[in-house]
């Protein structure tokens, strides 16, 4: 049985290696060398910068959602921000990303959730939109360092 928990230290290698599955799937570059040393600070600080909720399936870590908390100025409110919501291949389409979103809004309370993903993932879309989401089109930018 798959059970959503929070990250854990010792989860980190398998976390890793769904996050460069992630960013393979996403068509984007891999992750830069380190993710691991500057992710354990925000995940595992007191209180956390990125909140982390893993599917784990068995011992085996089945997909991920992270998260931060941040304020909207057109609304005067926070919100949450749902950086990722990923599941391996191989667990796909058995309800964890509804059971990972579910357990997303629960941490988060009252708090508007926002995400974004690639325009040519429609399996995606369709999954959000199931869940009651709508799309809120804009481009999106990104200014390197």
């Amino acid at each position: 049985m798959t059970i959503i928990r929070p990250v854990r230290p010792g989860d980190l290698p398998e976390l890793l290696a769904l996050i460069a599955d992630h960013a393979s799937y996403e068509r984007a570059a891999p992750p830069p060398p380190g993710l691991g040393e500057r992710l354990a600070p925000a995940l595992f600080a007191d209180p956390p910068k990125l909140r982390c909720l893993v599917a784990d399936d068995a011992g085996t870590l089945a997909g991920y959602a992270t998260w931060t908390r941040d304020f909207a100025t057109w609304t005067g409110r926070p919100y949450t921000h749902l950086d990722c919501l990923y599941l391996a291949a191989t667990h796909r389409g058995q309800g964890l990303g509804t059971r990972l979103l579910d357990a997303v809004r629960a941490a988060t309370g009252d708090d508007d959730l926002q995400w974004q993903t690639p325009t040519w993932n429609t399996d995606a879309q369709r999954f959000y939109e199931r869940q009651g989401a709508r799309p809120a089109p804009k481009i999106r930018y990104t200014l390197p360092r």
